[in-house]
């Protein structure tokens, strides 16, 4: 049977506890919501560039590298490019850069080379 609590030090320990929890379940859930992110972007890659998914993952590693933008901000800016076709002529071009390194691709609406 677990201990009673029996002053005021067991209470605001319990208390501390559950906000660490708490805290510690946002944390997940934005781990999780982002995983989603990144793993989307990475399948507009694989269709999109034909590449492999390691590849497509190298490739929004190289892409946040060298903007310096965090990993899943370029996810999501992959994914806005995928739904409305917008996408900033900077972030493009590392984009293209980041798949010639990683893949034979090009990207759609690219002339041909």
């Amino acid at each position: 049977m677990p201990p009673v609590p029996n002053n005021a030090d067991d209470t605001g320990d319990e208390s501390e506890r559950v906000l660490a929890l708490e805290e510690e379940v946002e944390q997940l859930k934005e781990a999780v919501s982002s995983h989603a992110v990144v793993d989307q972007a990475i399948g507009m890659l694989v269709a999109l560039g034909r590449v492999s998914s390691d590849q497509g993952w190298a490739v929004l590693k190289d892409v946040s590298q060298h903007t310096n933008i965090k990993l899943r901000n370029v996810a999501e800016l992959i994914l806005i490019w995928g739904r409305n076709g917008e996408i900033t002529p900077d972030l493009r071009a590392e984009l293209e850069d980041a798949l010639d390194r990683h893949g034979p691709t090009q990207l759609p609406g690219t002339p041909p080379q």
